[in-house]
Order: C-alpha cells, then structure tokens, then sequence
C-alpha cells in the first residue's frame, strides 16, 4: 500500500521540480531603450533545479498600438464595442530550443532581432502611455510543456526612442511667445466681466516647439492685481484623437500639474517658469491617419475668492539635439 501511494504520488513530484523552472528575459542595454533599425539583443536565461523537460521554447517580439474610443464622446456601449482595432508594428517569433530538456542549473539562449516595421505604416513609433492610446513594445518567452505541468511565460518591455534631428538653437528660440492676461483677454462677454476683478499679468513661454528632453521653461508677472492671488499653476495636457470607420473621439486629459507660485505675489516680480516632461507619459507630437498625440500647456491663476483665469498654449514636441548638445 505504502509503495502504491509514493508511485501515485511521483508524478506529482516531479511535476512540481518541473514548474520550479525561474527564467528571464535579459536585453543588452540597461535603460531598454532603443532605436529602429538596431538589433534587439540579450538571452533568456534559466535556472532550473532538476532536469526539464519542455515542448519548445519560443521568443515573439510584439509591438502594438492599442487605441480606445472614449465614452464621453461615443458613449459607454459604443466605447465597448467600437473600440479600434489595435495596429501591429510588428510580430516576429523565433524559435530558441526544439523539444527537449533543460539541463539542471544555469542556461542561456542567446537571440537577436532586428527593430524593423516590414508592413503598414513602416515605422516604429515611439513608447507612449497615454489615456485612450498607448504605443507598447515587449518581448514575451513561451516555455511550452505537457498538460501535466503548466506552460510558463514572461515579458519583457523595452522602449522605443526616435533618432534625435539636430536643430539650430536659433530656431528653437524663434518660437518664443510672449503673452498679456487681463479681463479684456479673456473670452467673456461685456455682462460677465463686469464681476471680474481688473488685473494685469505678463510674461512668456521661451518656445513652443519644445525637445521632449529639456524643460519647458519661461517667465510670468503680476503688474497689478485688485484681488489677492491664492496661486499660479502650469497643467500639460495631452490631446489624444482617435479616428476610424467605427467612430471619432478627441480628449484632452491632464498628465501633470506643477505649482510655481503660492499666495499672494508681489507686483512686478519675475516668477521663472519651469517644467520638467514626463518621461513616459510624452512622446514627439504624432499625427498619423489612424490616431494623433498632440500636447497643450494651461496657466491657472486661482485667485483667493477661487476665481480662475486659463490662458491655454499649443506646443509640439520634437526630439532634437542642438548644435552645441552635438559638440559635447
């Protein structure tokens, strides 16, 4: 009886070493980040406590642009239902070990893939993570095995970046705009500004075609207000539009808010203005016929009775390298 029940339970035994298989994905590059038309490298590497048996092991470089229409603009069935068909950059898989066993202890495959778009639109556009679309590149291992023991995966996201293009620093600045808040800006009618308080504030955005790379950066000033000022923000927002066949929607949602200014500030000060841009959560300004990214900047004045002016800004995104970046 004792040697019928340690036979029934060998095969669970040995299942269990043979799930106990940890691998990973490993790139050759620490930051992940990566051009188009670089050879994606690394290995897989295992470390496995016993032998393991395994039905092939198989590597698939994915890139994808998932895009979702919102409800706000198509409603929550239509957003359901009409969601646009996610576009494939590319989807290559390579075949690392044919059936066979993982030898006890460590192991590598090696493997490397070229970072090539080969169908439509032909390029890889960059890493984005967005509200209703996201740009996603990943590299994902299948360890296929027997239904006996569960067939394993793991993923590996990387980044793609665009080529820096290499720009006059005089042409950065000529993008510079100056601007002037007051009751008479404002989009209001003559009714509605009698209640607004009188007040004058000036300053400028030092370019509006921005490297993704280097702050935003710039300057305001109060000359003269009746009402005490609570604070002064910078919002960026990204614009995301969605367009195909199936419906249309366009949202403007907030990526950061930073406070430059707090309480009451005294007139005629400069108040430098400064932002630094997310990392992932921006990306060159993107217009393809599918979908566009595109970028704003707001500056909030909240005045103490919570009273709030916006005067709201178009930028685009670029990824450059100036001159003297390139002589570094």
């Amino acid at each position: 009886m004792k040697q019928l029940f340690v036979n029934l339970l060998s095969p669970l035994i040995k299942t269990a070493r043979m799930s106990s298989i940890n691998f990973e994905i490993r790139l050759n590059k620490e930051n992940k980040i990566y051009y188009e038309g670089e050879l994606l490298k690394g290995c897989v590497h295992f470390n496995c406590p016993a032998e393991s048996k395994h039905d092939g092991i198989q590597l698939t470089l994915e890139g994808v642009v998932n895009l979702q229409l919102s409800t706000k603009n198509v409603g929550v069935f239509d957003a359901f239902y009409n969601s646009v068909k996610p576009i494939t950059l590319f989807n290559t898989t390579l075949e690392l070990a044919a059936p066979g066993k993982l030898p006890a202890g460590s192991s590598e495959f090696h493997f490397e893939l070229p970072l090539i778009c080969n169908k439509e639109p032909r390029v890889l556009y960059e890493t984005y993570h967005g509200v209703f679309i996201n740009i996603n590149y990943q590299l994902r291992c299948d360890v296929k095995r027997s239904f006996l023991a569960k067939s394993l995966q793991k993923t590996q996201q990387f980044c793609i970046q665009n080529k820096p293009t290499l720009v006059d620093i005089k042409t950065l600045t000529s993008t510079e705009v100056n601007f002037s808040i007051s009751p008479e800006t404002l989009q209001k009618s003559a009714k509605e500004r009698i209640n607004i308080p009188r007040f004058l504030i000036t300053g400028k955005l030092d370019q509006t075609e921005c490297c993704v790379t280097r702050p935003l950066t710039g300057q305001i000033t109060v000359q003269h207000t009746e009402v005490a000022i609570k604070s002064i923000e910078l919002q960026l927002l990204r614009v995301e539009t969605c367009g195909c066949t199936e419906g249309y929607s366009k949202d403007a949602t907030e990526i950061q808010t930073i406070q430059i200014a707090d309480g009451n500030i005294c007139p005629k000060l400069e108040i430098p203005i400064y932002m630094i841009l997310p990392r992932l959560f921006t990306c060159p300004t993107l217009i393809t016929k599918n979908f566009k990214i595109e970028f704003e900047l707001n500056l909030l004045v909240i005045f103490k009775d919570d009273y709030v002016v916006t005067e709201n800004f178009q930028i685009i995104l670029k990824r450059t390298v100036s001159q003297s970046d390139n002589k570094l």
